[in-house]
């Protein structure tokens, strides 16, 4: 019985060390890798200071040029865009660590439906966001409300499992494609949409998404940030009361909005669309201006 307990304590410190080693050599390859979610998110922790900051999922890192926004608003412009943080959940965690050192004078949030609705695992896109566990409070929180807090609070190699393949080749290939800012340019496909697709409506709310954007815009109103809901073009058509959800907390809370898919932006422009929902590098160029201009005005307000 003494042996097996020894046995049984010399695995565990063996598991511990193991885990502890794994976990610091992982947090190197966070730091130096160039694949594309590190470098962006050691940015977010540690240098971001600009005064305009694009936030949301894929479809925020690949449709906003800051240098074209940046040289309309003449301001400083940084794609704080995460492809696959996919509802409010991931894009409170990100506000978090940019407020723990620095506050920027706008937010342009790049919203979805999943921002709101009812998803199956609402909390799995968290794990892209696990590198940074451990260096702000007020964002762990959310790792709290999701149930993975003491995962990643006994494992620290754990961490880094979402994104371990990612890093490490990062180490091999630099995969910056572009320097500007935080922005990911999607190349020209070899085909473009054919037929435009009818989007369901999904106007099912979470009250716990919903209470989180409240949150999201109380951060924003107690550092006195100017926040800005914004909808990309997509190569889609819905119904007029696709966004009502979101439209109506904008209204209540006095939040511009800038909806580009219900007008059916550059629907006569398949030629700018990677597919149904991701402009490639052209479309994004033409699409960041046009934006530019009408944040221009929000921002002169």
């Amino acid at each position: 019985m003494k042996k097996f307990a020894i046995t049984c304590l010399v695995l565990l410190l063996g598991l511990f060390a193991v885990d502890r080693i794994g976990g610091f050599v992982m947090q190197w390859v966070n730091g130096h890798s160039k694949d594309v979610i590190c470098p962006k998110l050691q940015y977010i922790k540690n240098d971001i200071h600009e005064d305009i900051v694009l936030m949301g999922a894929s479809r925020c890192h690949h449709h906003y040029k800051p240098s074209v926004i940046a040289a309309t608003l003449k301001m400083t412009v940084y794609n704080a865009g995460i492809g696959g943080s996919d509802n409010i959940f991931s894009h409170y965690t990100v506000l978090q660590h940019i407020l723990g050192r620095y506050t920027p004078k706008v937010v342009c949030m790049e919203v979805m439906p999943t921002d709101y609705n009812v998803q199956e695992a609402p909390f799995n896109s968290l794990s892209f966001l696990a590198p940074l566990f451990g260096t702000n409070e007020s964002a762990d929180s959310i790792f709290r409300l999701s149930g993975s807090y003491w995962k990643y609070q006994v494992s620290h190699l754990y961490r880094y499992n979402a994104k371990a393949v990612s890093g490490v080749w990062g180490l091999l290939m630099n995969r910056q494609t572009d320097e500007d800012h935080g922005y990911i340019p999607l190349p020209k496909p070899l085909s473009f949409p054919k037929e435009i697709v009818t989007e369901k409506d999904d106007m099912q709310a979470d009250s716990l998404k919903m209470d989180y954007l409240q949150r999201f815009y109380a951060l924003c109103r107690q550092h006195y940030i100017r926040l800005v809901f914004v909808i990309s073009p997509k190569y889609t058509k819905v119904s007029a009361e696709h966004y009502d959800v979101l439209k109506n907390f904008a209204k209540k809370n006095d939040i511009p909005f800038l909806d580009y898919h219900t007008s059916g932006l550059y629907l006569d422009r398949p030629d700018y669309f990677k597919d149904y929902v991701h402009l490639w590098d052209e479309g994004a160029e033409a699409y960041s201006s046009r934006f530019a201009q009408d944040l221009k005005m929000i921002v002169a307000d």
